[in-house]
């Protein structure tokens, strides 16, 4: 262990790391220069490896201890690890919604100053909402007109719910003159999504509701938690502070994850939590079933070039991700 450095352990990009893992009833460790978990049964315990540098998030649920050990290679790994309750949510630290981001003083500091160089302006600050909203509309269009498995479960982009609803939300959007505007907006289209996804899969009299112990509910706060997983990784390694949300307000210490978490949500999360909760899969079939979406369609890779196109004020080209 003492021959690596925590550069040596951060040889895979963040934006193209493919695991991230949720635990329980375990107990996650380090041992032989590796980070391990160990399940306890009857007749035998059982270490299975976590590979620490091709990983973004770890999720801790019921049952589970880490050791501080693990604790300081994971850090220098840059893998974030949060608390949460079973099936990944709630998402809690002791009393707090949080994550333990691993802390770095040597981070690069231009996205964080770019940020700031627009954030302190209400008209500039509304403007890169607007992008975060037109952001996440081309995200859902590449992702369903490419996903085969999800226009046979009936989610086509250009069938004309989706369409005319967008033609509504993109020209709210452009008029909008506050930030309150665009989050009515938001929930407009995303009621339309609920209900065309309720329509498509057959769960009628579907209503979103934190709290409902509903499959196509359960499914969607989870999906939602990886999916704010991803983004908190994201900020992290840009060096951008939770705080200086776009959309959800302003005094909310962890609003700018839940603003980087919409761009991918109603692409991937929406339409599986559905399709899942038709097909009465386990909360673990959903959990695999929206990681590798998140992979085939490089939701990651999108996140990130998103956020860094924005914070720098780099044009992004139609179609194309910024490298």
């Amino acid at each position: 262990m003492d021959d690596f450095s925590p550069s040596d352990l951060k040889t895979i990009l963040h934006s193209k790391r493919a695991n991230m893992y949720y635990l329980e009833y375990c107990r996650v460790m380090q041992k032989d220069g590796r980070v391990l978990y160990l399940t306890e049964s009857k007749k035998e315990n059982l270490y299975y490896n976590i590979p620490i540098a091709n990983t973004t998030i770890l999720l801790l649920g019921n049952g589970t201890s880490i050791t501080q050990a693990a604790m300081r290679m994971l850090s220098q790994a840059g893998v974030l690890v949060g608390f949460c309750g079973g099936g990944g949510t709630p998402l809690h630290m002791a009393t707090e919604v949080e994550w333990f981001t691993p802390q770095s003083e040597y981070r690069p500091t231009e996205y964080l100053q770019g940020w700031l160089s627009f954030w302190f302006d209400d008209q500039k600050r509304l403007d890169v909402a607007k992008q975060f909203q037109n952001a996440r509309i081309d995200y859902l269009q590449t992702v369903w007109l490419k996903d085969r498995e999800l226009k046979n479960q009936g989610f086509i982009f250009k069938d004309n719910v989706i369409q005319n609803a967008l033609i509504t939300f993109h020209e709210r959007t452009d008029n909008a003159t506050k930030t309150a505007e665009l989050l009515l907006t938001e929930a407009q289209l995303t009621k339309v999504l609920y209900k065309y996804a309720a329509n498509n899969t057959g769960l009628e009299n579907f209503t979103r509701q934190h709290d409902s112990t509903t499959l196509a509910n359960n499914f969607l706060n989870h999906g939602n938690y990886l999916a704010y997983g991803l983004a908190a990784s994201c900020l992290w390694v840009l060096g951008i502070p939770h705080g200086f949300a776009v959309m959800h307000g302003k005094t909310r210490r962890g609003a700018l994850v839940f603003d980087v978490a919409d761009l991918i949500k109603d692409a991937v999360v929406l339409p599986w939590a559905f399709v899942c909760a038709k097909e009465n899969a386990t909360e673990q079939e959903f959990r695999q079933q929206v990681l590798q979406s998140f992979i085939e369609h490089k939701s990651m890779d999108f996140v990130f070039n998103t956020i860094k196109a924005i914070a720098l004020n780099v044009p992004e080209e139609e179609g194309e991700f910024v490298q």
